[in-house]
């Protein structure tokens, strides 16, 4: 049995990629090596990437240790100079067999100690496609790669231009996926709602869902990840209405709810924009549910600014948060804004995450005596159309997808 250890950091596209190259290095017969799966996407993230292999190499010297991501790939010199560290290698380069086959023990005395290309010279589309990341819910990777640059990231950086995976391949994929099994399918990209613009007659994220739909009529469910509400386009909004499959939950990314917060972090979208979209999306499947990305404490962000980002979460009516606290990327045009100061940006991360815990219990409270469909992840764990979990108090098939009546509560989890 081979002892590969993965550790991953960051998002859900990241987690995919690892068990892309899990696959890789087991058929280049890589052992007793630990791969370190790097995120960019703040300072911190950074730094719990450096602790991690610090705490790698401490349990085991003789281990090789490879790091890969969007930190390896925006900063190599950061993880070159680890001595620590055995090889440094790209984020292009990480999703090619060739590579991890250069790493077998007789072959890595030959290679590079950095592998890290040129990524934003990268044009062929999102890399290896693995079928199904996940044993309850596939995960499909079909867009790698941004072509905005807000001022507050470096993401761009690691992961190069917008490219997306043709229909065809996308939808052949999930067919195989559901053939094995799957009962939902996750679509999942750096910046799912840029879809299609590379391809030929640039098809929109909505036109992939409707022909995804509609090409695998046994697909029980299907869910997108991340978006970009400014950018969704008429077929989304009408795959919204009219497919119950498609299930009634977007994560969207808002950033902020000032304007004045919104333009200096070049977003494309100003607070009554996100509010119109969600009072849209819901007046069309009144079921729906939202996420959000919010920052605190973005540089020159007042009081003020930030009360308006506060109110946001409600006038959108948002359910699940992920609040990150400001930290300057170095690179980034907003390191050079001025800063707001540390215990700001952490009291106000601590009121807009007190905000969602009351978003998520007004959300659980209202499911109370409901039914709804839930897909089994565990014995006694699963997650209804709107990703909310739901415990059981008795074994479940694991899989499948099972209709309930919510009777109750514990402030995280609904109870069936």
């Amino acid at each position: 049995m081979s002892a590969l250890r993965f550790t991953t950091l960051g998002c859900r596209l990241n987690a995919y990629e690892s068990e892309a190259m899990r696959e890789m290095a087991e058929a280049a017969g890589l052992e007793n090596v630990r791969i370190v799966n790097t995120c960019a996407v703040t300072a911190e993230a950074v730094r719990k990437s450096r602790q991690e292999i610090r705490k790698l190499y401490r349990e085991d010297p003789e281990a090789p240790i490879f790091v890969t991501g969007c930190a390896a790939q925006t900063e190599p010199e950061t993880f070159a100079e680890m001595p620590e560290v055995t090889r440094v290698i790209g984020n292009t380069e990480k999703m090619q067999p060739e590579t991890w086959k250069s790493l077998a023990p007789d072959l890595i005395g030959e290679t590079e100690r950095v592998q890290v290309d040129d990524i934003m010279s990268v044009r062929e589309t999102a890399g290896h496609l693995i079928d199904g990341f996940g044993r309850h819910r596939a995960y499909v990777q079909v867009q790698n790669g941004c072509d905005h640059r807000c001022t507050f990231c470096i993401i761009p950086y690691g992961r190069g231009n917008s490219r997306s995976v043709p229909a065809g391949v996308v939808v052949d994929q999930i067919k195989r996926l559901v053939g094995r099994g799957f009962n939902e399918v996750v679509l999942t990209g750096v910046d799912l709602t840029s879809w299609g613009s590379d391809l030929p007659a640039t098809p929109r994220l909505g036109d992939l869902v409707m022909r995804i739909l509609r090409l695998v009529p046994d697909l029980p469910r299907l869910r997108i990840s991340s978006i970009d509400s400014i950018e969704a386009d008429e077929n989304l909004m009408l795959a919204i209405a009219t497919e119950p499959r498609l299930m009634p939950h977007l994560h969207l990314s808002l950033q902020a709810g000032d304007d004045l917060i919104l333009k200096r972090m070049k977003r494309r979208h100003l607070r009554d924009d996100a509010i119109a979209f969600c009072q849209e999306a819901r007046r069309l499947r009144p079921e729906m549910t939202f996420g959000a990305d919010i920052i605190a404490g973005f540089p020159t962000e007042t009081e003020v600014m930030f009360q308006n980002s506060l109110r946001l979460v409600e006038e959108c009516d948002l359910t699940w948060l992920h609040v990150f606290p400001y930290s300057p990327r170095k690179g980034t045009p907003a390191a050079r804004m001025p800063q707001v100061a540390g215990a700001a940006i952490k009291d106000r991360a601590a009121r807009l995450r007190a905000a969602g815990t009351a978003q998520v219990a007004r959300h659980l409270e209202a499911q109370i005596g409901r039914a709804h469909k839930v897909l089994l992840e565990g014995p006694t764990l699963g997650r209804t159309e709107q990703f909310t979990e739901v415990r059981f108090s008795s074994e479940q098939p694991e899989g499948q997808i099972v209709e309930v009546a919510i009777r109750g509560h514990d402030g995280r989890q609904l109870a069936a």
